[in-house]
């Protein structure tokens, strides 16, 4: 099989794929580049092709790649001082008290 070859992915992989290029090409990377990461996040998320005679082919995978989200966004929150939490905090319990009396008064 030549290199390039994505007859061994099923079409759920295909479409995996393309819906990853999307993403990177809508914050500005080229189409070839956002392709070439687009297939290596399937590859990483499901060890190559799933269909008979791929290298993923029924292994369990973890899906390793979609675990990435959490720890991106979690670097952002991590990063604002105290006082920026602590206004989000008060903020917060002020809307699950107002939410608590307005359910409670139905």
């Amino acid at each position: 099989m030549p290199r390039g070859d994505k007859t061994k992915y099923t079409d759920k992989q295909a479409r995996k794929a393309d819906h990853i290029a999307e993403g990177y090409e809508r914050r500005g990377v080229s189409e070839t580049e956002a392709e070439r990461r687009a297939w290596a996040t399937v590859n990483k998320d499901d060890g190559g092709g799933k269909e008979p005679g791929g290298s993923g082919h029924g292994h369990n995978t973890g899906h390793p790649a979609a675990h990435k989200g959490g720890r991106i966004g979690a670097e952002a929150s991590a990063h604002r001082s105290a006082a920026d939490r602590s206004v989000s905090a008060r903020k917060a319990a002020a809307t699950r008290k107002r939410n608590a009396e307005h359910h409670a008064s139905r």
